[in-house]
C-alpha cells in the first residue's frame, strides 16, 4: 500500500501525541499503542517494538482491519485490539492504549470486572453525558497473551455495552478511543484523572 499523505499527516499527528504521553508517564518504555483510521478499510497503527516518546513516520504502518500489514513493518502485538473497534463503529476514528500507574494500580486492585465511575463533574467530557449525577461503567478485561481471543470478548461485551466510552485491562494498561484524535485525547485525559481520584479515595478510605 503506497504511503500518501494522508498516511503521513495521520502518523505525523499520532508521533506528537506520543511525545506528549511519554511525558506524562503513560507510556514508559515501549508500552502502549496508538492507531488513527485511514478509511472505512483500513487503519494506520505503530509498529512493534517502538518507544512511544521518540516516533516518527516511519514507525507506523498501515493494516486492515483484520490486522494484517497493508505496508512494510511489523505492527504491533495488539493491534486486532484497534481494528476491532474501527471494525464495529464507523464513527469511530483514533483509539490510544496507555501504561499510566493509576490505571494499572487500580486494575489491580478492583476484585470484580466493572468499575463503576460516579457523581464526578469530569463524566460530562464523555459524549451524550450532561450533568455529574450519572455513572459510567468501565469493564476490566483479565490480561492475557491471546489477543484475538480478548479481541473478541471485547466484541462480544459491545453487544450489550455500546456506549463503554473505554475499557481495562487487568495490570495492563487502558484503551480509550473518540471520533478523532482531540476526543480521543479528551476521553483518555478524563478518564486517567477520574481513575486517579476513585484510586486516592480507595486509598484514603482504608486508612
Amino acid at each position: 500500500m503506497k504511503q500518501t499523505k494522508q498516511f503521513f499527516d495521520l502518523a505525523i499527528a499520532l508521533a506528537a501525541i506520543g511525545e506528549d504521553l511519554h511525558r506524562r508517564g503513560w507510556v514508559p518504555a515501549t508500552s502502549g499503542n496508538f492507531s488513527q483510521r485511514l478509511d472505512e478499510h483500513s487503519a494506520i497503527v505503530t509498529a512493534s517494538g517502538r518507544h512511544k516518546g521518540r516516533l516518527a513516520p516511519t514507525d507506523f504502518l498501515a493494516v486492515d482491519l483484520n490486522g494484517q500489514p497493508l505496508s512494510d513493518g511489523k505492527p504491533s502485538a495488539e493491534t486486532l485490539l484497534h481494528t476491532q473497534l474501527y471494525a464495529r463503529f464507523a464513527d469511530i476514528g483514533a483509539v490510544l492504549h496507555c501504561h499510566s500507574p493509576s490505571v494499572t494500580v487500580l486494575s489491580r486492585q478492583i476484585s470484580g470486572n466493572t468499575l463503576r465511575l460516579e457523581g464526578y463533574e469530569l463524566l460530562k467530557a464523555f459524549n451524550g453525558i450532561d450533568t455529574h449525577d450519572t455513572f459510567v461503567d468501565i469493564p476490566i478485561f483479565e490480561n492475557t497473551q491471546d489477543i484475538a481471543a480478548l479481541a473478541d470478548e471485547v466484541d462480544t461485551y459491545f453487544n450489550s455495552h455500546p456506549n463503554t466510552p473505554a475499557y481495562l485491562i487487568r495490570g495492563h494498561g487502558v484503551y480509550c478511543w473518540g471520533e478523532d484524535l482531540d476526543s480521543c485525547m479528551r476521553n483518555l485525559e478524563a478518564l486517567d484523572f477520574l481513575l486517579q481520584c476513585d484510586l486516592q479515595e480507595r486509598m484514603l478510605t482504608r486508612k
